[in-house]
């Protein structure tokens, strides 16, 4: 598996736990428990931009992993 096949699987995994904890935020009923996943969740989101960007450097830097 190469390097860009790993970061686009990271990628949905992130995604994935990004909407997750969006999910718990908003069915949440304890009002510190909904806060602590909003926050998570923006973590992630954050993460989740940071490896989007990096994805982008390893397609620019390396054309073989662009997609078609």
């Amino acid at each position: 598996m190469t390097i860009a096949s790993n970061v686009n699987q990271c990628l949905a995994t992130i995604r994935s736990i990004e909407a997750q904890l969006s999910s718990l935020a908003l069915n949440s009923l304890d009002e510190e428990a909904k806060r602590l996943f909003h926050e998570s969740m923006m973590e992630i989101s954050e993460v989740k931009k940071d490896l989007q960007k990096r994805k982008k450097d390893i397609e620019w830097e390396e054309p073989q992993y662009r997609p078609n």
